[in-house]
């Protein structure tokens, strides 16, 4: 499909409903190995825990050949096969969503752009999404997908550049295969990369299992918030860099910069970087 017709979705919206539950938080603090007090009503979300909300149900029958829903509905029909989840930026200056609360989300397609890369064509598509709760906009998350062409024969991974190595705060990681499920079954996360060892060898042409980037996204924010006692975050983004394979150990790292900000990062095993990020608290 040409881009022109690609961009005819963007203003595209979708609104959709929900009641933020005690249970899926219950359960993503123990999958992140967290000693957290059970929430109960009134709870405060902390921030990227909306992601365990607003899930879709999409028909069995309506499900691509990589495990996400088919294109052409809500999303545009990209003709290009490989899904990445590229990156993602947050405003928290509402009031956060609680234990109890109704809570609606309005998606909007904000872009659709094409690039060419070191693996070839590409299309990022963002997405922007207004979270609201009973007290108004709680979170304002763009999300930027990419699209890229099927792997070429022999296609080799560009080598991660170095990550930071003066972390404030750490914390090591190992990525196994139950962490992947339980992940990818709190967000209802379908697509085969992250379970399905032969679909992402052999279709996709990665070497293993790729870990979600918006868990690793969720591992540096839950470090630098966890380690601000006290602060609220008023803003977060990562961009994911190179893929993070299951089974290899990470590091998750946050450093505190002179001007208040918080700058994480994901390293890999080989001490290159995967993921970098930035958190701004109040």
């Amino acid at each position: 499909m040409p881009l022109d017709d690609l961009r005819s979705w963007i203003g595209r919206t979708q609104t959709v409903e929900d009641f933020v539950a005690p249970w899926p938080m219950r359960a993503l603090s123990a999958t992140l190995d967290e000693g957290d007090p059970d929430p109960e009503l009134g709870t405060s979300v902390p921030p990227l825990w909306h992601w365990l909300y607003f899930l879709e149900a999409v028909r069995a029958s309506k499900i691509g050949p990589d495990g996400h829903p088919e294109r052409g509905d809500f999303l545009p029909p990209v003709p290009l096969p490989r899904r990445m989840w590229a990156g993602s930026r947050f405003s928290f200056d509402g009031e956060p969503l609680h234990i109890g609360d109704t809570v609606s989300r309005r998606s909007t397609i904000k872009s659709v752009e094409a690039k060419s890369g070191s693996t070839g064509a590409m299309v990022f598509v963002t997405v922007q999404h207004l979270i609201s709760g009973p007290r108004g906009v709680a979170v304002i998350e763009d999300h930027d997908i990419v699209y890229r062409e099927a792997a070429k024969p022999g296609e080799q991974a560009r080598p991660a550049k170095p990550a930071p190595t003066d972390a404030t705060w750490s914390k090591q990681v190992v990525p196994d295969e139950v962490l992947l499920f339980r992940f990818s079954a709190l967000t209802f996360n379908g697509h085969r990369i992250h379970y399905d060892q032969p679909y992402v060898t052999g279709t996709e042409g990665y070497p293993g299992l790729i870990v979600h980037g918006p868990l690793l996204g969720m591992l540096q924010i839950e470090l630098a918030r966890r380690a601000n006692p006290g602060r609220i975050a008023s803003s977060f983004e990562f961009r994911a860099l190179s893929p993070a394979f299951a089974g290899s150990p990470l590091t998750v790292g946050a450093r505190s910069e002179a001007d208040g900000t918080v700058t994480t990062w994901i390293a890999n095993a080989q001490g290159g970087l995967a993921q970098q990020g930035k958190a701004i608290f109040r």
